[in-house]
């Protein structure tokens, strides 16, 4: 038997307690606050592991020391292991700082298991009790000893419902022809000719579909149509919703290569399409492996960049976040390191060079392509870093891509938007079903919560790419692997 639990709720007005593990506060640095009337059991074991983290680089840290900040601000209003209560009508935050004995299966004295003995206290003490960890092997412990325990889910995202950025759909072929004739289709004729439709449930399914008319169809901005003539197959139109306008406008792809690319299915074209769009100020994109995130949003760069002017400079950034052993096993001083994790950056930059002149300096084609990119890179016209030396700035005037961005928290993704200066565009790109980060998944990454929560506004766009164009071999494994 424990020597004591934390105080139980009052049953009356059903509230519960929700025992937290690190991995959360780890995750959401706000994760206290989330759970409204009901309680909060903070183990103390945690408040030890969160110690240990306080000195970790990049947002672990950051949310580790801003938890035990909070803590701190809250035992000054009470005694913390009696419960502070941390609003009006909300429940009481509490530290269990007793040790507890741990059910005959959690035999091991780790931090893991005494966090969930202050769970199983809890429990058997007839305390209505939910365990919270982003740890799945934790989760299965608690369902093992028949704890109720679940994932953090505040800003988690339906995967299978996430926001495509297009839709197919079937109409009279007249409007196909009003559309590329006139170049601009009132979005009321569109609806008229498509009439009432079932609405897909991803847009019932969030806050943001909240007061929309169901019975129609409705775009988002800058969303794009795929329209098929109802009697001809052969014959079809591809249009966008202008940013937040009531009309829609023919897109065709462009004329000629961008940076020696040419988009090869339509969703690449959609994909070019918001990148070379100058009033889009934040694109995703989504996709698997091969279908030219980052290949289509680096030739886009470049072109805004070296060629138009349009920016002072391709920014490009990736998070350390190893398949394998992290960046400190890698050999070499910190730019060799960072050499090695950024490689597939450098090869579709080397790519990008090869297929077309190179835009700077004379003589150019008798350059390697290895020198070429090397002038860029000195010049400072292209820079490629860790995504960690640009936290805390304030980026003006650049074409900046966050690549691998689904290995990002929410607030993480948050904090990059937060850096982005005027007359700065800013790409996302990643693939939501491979995800290195051992806390994220398809429903909890920055990525996915970034395309749902800013996809109703007129300066952002989105596409999932589909197809998968690096070659024959890489198509078929998607396929088949």
């Amino acid at each position: 038997m424990a020597k004591s639990s934390p105080k139980g709720p009052d049953k009356a007005r059903a509230v519960k307690s929700f025992v937290l593990d690190t991995n959360v506060l780890l995750h959401d640095d706000n994760a206290m606050f989330v759970f409204q009337e009901h309680n909060v059991v903070i183990p103390f074991p945690v408040i030890e592991e969160l110690d240990g983290f306080k000195r970790a680089e990049g947002e672990v840290g950051r949310n580790a020391r801003h938890t035990i900040r909070r803590l701190d601000e809250l035992s000054v209003r009470g005694r913390l292991i009696e419960g502070v209560q941390w609003g009006e009508d909300t429940g009481r935050i509490i530290v269990d700082i007793e040790e507890h004995d741990r059910p005959l299966p959690l035999h091991g004295d780790s931090p893991d298991n005494r966090i969930i003995s202050s769970a199983n206290a809890l429990h058997r003490a007839g305390v209505e009790t939910i365990f919270i960890s982003k740890d799945i092997n934790a989760r299965v412990k608690c369902r093992a000893l028949e704890i109720p325990a679940e994932d953090y889910e505040t800003e988690r995202i339906d995967p299978h419902l996430l926001f495509t950025g297009f839709r197919e759909l079937s109409a009279p072929g007249e409007l196909i022809n009003t559309l590329h004739e006139q170049r601009m289709l009132p979005l009321n004729k569109l609806v008229e000719a498509v009439g009432p439709i079932a609405v897909p449930e991803r847009e019932s399914a969030i806050p943001n579909g909240a007061g929309k008319d169901h019975r129609l169809l409705h775009l988002e901005p800058n969303e794009f149509v795929i329209i098929h003539d109802a009697l001809d197959p052969s014959h079809s139109g591809l249009a966008r919703r202008l940013a937040d306008t009531d009309h829609l406008i023919p897109i065709s792809g462009p004329r000629k290569p961008v940076f020696g690319i040419l988009p090869r299915n339509v969703q690449q074209t959609m994909a070019l399409d918001l990148l070379l769009d100058d009033e889009v100020s934040l694109v995703t994109l989504t996709g698997g492996a091969g279908t030219g995130k980052t290949l289509l949003a680096l030739a886009a760069a470049m072109l805004k960049s070296l060629m138009e002017e349009r920016y002072e400079r391709v920014l490009v950034a990736r998070p350390i976040m190893p398949m394998g052993r992290d960046i400190g096993y890698l050999p070499g001083d910190k730019d060799e390191k960072l050499g090695a994790w950024m490689q597939p950056i450098f090869d579709n930059l080397e790519f990008l060079i090869q297929t077309r002149s190179s835009p700077t300096g004379q003589h150019a084609e008798s350059k390697s392509v290895e020198q070429r990119l090397e002038r860029l890179l000195a010049d400072g016209k292209v820079i490629v870093e860790a995504l960690t030396y640009i936290r805390g700035r304030s980026i003006p005037n650049q074409f900046l891509i966050v690549d691998e961005a689904q290995n990002l928290t929410p607030h993480e993704v948050k904090t990059i938007i937060t850096r982005v200066g005027e007359g700065t565009k800013l790409v996302l790109t990643g693939d939501i079903a491979q995800i290195d980060n051992p806390y994220l998944d398809m429903s909890s990454n920055g990525l996915s919560y970034a395309v749902e929560r800013m996809k109703d506004l007129g300066i952002t766009g989105h596409v999932t790419l589909v197809k998968s164009e690096r070659s024959e071999l890489a198509s078929l494994a998607v396929e088949r692997l």
